[in-house]
């Protein structure tokens, strides 16, 4: 884990804050409709299924498929210089969500919808570790 992590921070309010602790402990939730059974991601106080405001935190698989992706080729901060270009991917989870983050340990040239992915955890700082993906053989 870097000391001085120089790229932009994710921000950690009530609502996300379950999702970010269980990210500490390398984890990947989701908030899922205890109603209906709709997962949400990004987290959110009210189901877009059916409205329902009962809710709850559950561990998701981490494994998914490549559902879109797209290649930066532009430093659109400083802080990305080095890491262009960069592959950000859209994964549908198992469990049906899907959720957009960074594609790690993949050529850009291999990268392809459908490829299977599962999440990895990079520590940030002491606080904060991110979910990534990266491609797994099935």
């Amino acid at each position: 884990m870097s000391t001085e992590y120089k790229k932009p921070v994710p921000g950690i309010d009530e609502l996300s804050r379950p999702y970010w602790e269980a990210a500490k402990r390398h984890e990947l939730v989701m908030q899922r409709c205890r109603e209906c059974g709709c997962y949400r991601y990004p987290p959110g106080n009210i189901c877009p299924g059916c409205a329902s405001e009962d809710t709850e935190w559950v561990k998701v698989s981490g494994r998914g498929t490549i559902f879109t992706w797209n290649v930066f080729h532009k430093v659109y901060h400083p802080a990305f210089a080095q890491d262009v270009p960069y592959a950000i991917v859209a994964v549908e989870l198992e469990e049906g969500p899907r959720v957009t983050s960074n594609l790690v340990d993949c050529r850009l040239e291999d990268i392809r919808i459908g490829m299977p992915v599962e999440v990895v955890f990079e520590d940030i700082t002491e606080e904060i570790s991110l979910p990534k993906f990266r491609p797994v053989s099935r």
